[in-house]
């Protein structure tokens, strides 16, 4: 296996990183069902991607890189398959989310339903937990420490 392809999947075996990385996906799992298919009282990919694309005005690619990206990335990320991938793939995403939506609306969610949208806290629960996993990969118990041992 070639050295870099290694060092990307290398991770520290703490137990901690485990649960950051299982938190992650368990949290964006029901979001990325909900828009690939139709789960948890979604819309499915055709009307996620209309939703996207014409009321948010995302560009095609980046509707369906976000649908990827939180549908298959939260089951790698329970996993532990190339979780430093899918951690700064959602750590990216959720940075465009906070500019480009949440920060007019401040640091706090809507709570009360008073404010015109979304505050940016959760998202930046979200980037914090992809960050540790980022630095520290998937942690014990994932199938990119298998992978980092075979020679």
């Amino acid at each position: 296996m070639q050295h870099s392809v290694k060092q990307f999947l290398k991770t520290n075996p703490n137990i901690g990183f485990s649960i950051a990385r299982w938190t992650l996906g368990l949290v964006i799992f029901p979001h990325g069902a909900q828009k690939l298919l139709g789960l948890f009282g979604g819309y499915g990919y055709s009307g996620t991607m209309e939703s996207l694309t014409t009321q948010m005005g995302l560009p095609g690619i980046v509707a369906f890189s976000v649908i990827m990206i939180e549908f298959f990335g939260s089951i790698s990320l329970v996993l532990g398959f190339f979780s430093r991938f899918w951690a700064l793939s959602l750590a990216s995403m959720f940075t465009g989310i906070i500019i480009t939506t949440q920060l007019e609306h401040g640091f706090f969610m809507n709570w009360f339903g008073n404010q015109a949208g979304e505050g940016y806290e959760y998202s930046l629960l979200i980037i914090g937990l992809a960050l540790s996993v980022l630095v520290n990969g998937s942690g014990k118990w994932s199938i990119d420490s298998l992978i980092a041992k075979i020679k």
